[in-house]
């Protein structure tokens, strides 16, 4: 396939442009934001080689001068929005600390909704990925645990926020998509699901909605999600 490397290779470790000639016209920055312009605007479906290529006012081959796979596009864009974070200097208490960061992991992944969709390991070894580990880490100073624990305290909080934000956009798309309003459905749902909680057949069920009838606080389920979690680095490990 044309733009395939034959062997392996990160994008960070090759030079911005291969071959000879004159001063290359774009930058890999300017690549990057191109591509988040376009997810931004249109998803990501919308982002292919050609399509990132005509922004540019090049040519597709001549993209792959600079970018040799679609999944380095990807990497790019994922490294160019993680520099949107911003870096306090720690206040000592770690848990805060990682809240803090959680809430702008929510914040960014609105911002660029296709986000979610890209938070893979793979991309995790980009520039600003790794100063985002790096900060990290130096938040997880005052907790008492190995390293690979505070790699896995990070793992999990990123899993729970992309997970929880990832739900939250793909409900407001369905809504989006909806021939009346949101209240409307929601409304119908709820009588369909309070007349099959009242038949019997779903006592606990029953109990749990009867113990909280109340409307749902996202935000509040959210802050908690991330609480329990923290909470499982908080004491000692599990034999």
């Amino acid at each position: 396939m044309a733009g395939r490397a034959a062997e392996p290779e990160v994008i960070w470790a090759r030079p911005e442009r291969t071959g000879r000639g004159p001063r290359p016209a774009h930058s890999r920055a300017d690549i990057a934001a191109a591509a988040v312009r376009v997810a931004d605007a249109e998803g990501i479906d919308a982002v292919s080689m050609r399509k990132i290529a005509g922004e540019l006012g090049m040519g597709t081959m001549s993209l792959y001068n600079y970018v040799p796979r679609k999944e380095d596009l990807y990497e790019l864009m994922v490294d160019a929005v993680s520099a949107e974070y911003g870096y306090p200097e720690p206040t000592g208490d770690w848990r805060a600390d990682v809240l803090g960061l959680a809430r702008q992991a929510r914040a960014l992944m609105h911002r660029h909704p296709w986000l979610p969709g890209l938070m893979s390991p793979v991309y995790g070894f980009s520039p600003n990925a790794l100063r985002y580990l790096e900060y990290c880490m130096t938040c997880l100073d005052p907790l008492d645990a190995p390293y690979g624990t505070k790699m896995e305290l990070v793992a999990a909080v990123t899993s729970v926020v992309t997970t929880y934000v990832a739900n939250e956009i793909a409900t407001a798309e369905r809504t989006r998509s909806l021939p009346w309003s949101a209240e409307r459905e929601q409304a119908v749902r709820i009588a369909y699901l309070g007349g099959q909680v009242a038949s019997g057949k779903y006592p606990r069920l029953a109990a749990a909605f009867a113990e909280d009838a109340g409307p749902i606080d996202l935000e509040a389920v959210f802050e908690r999600a991330l609480a329990r979690t923290l909470d499982g680095f908080a004491g000692p490990a599990p034999a």
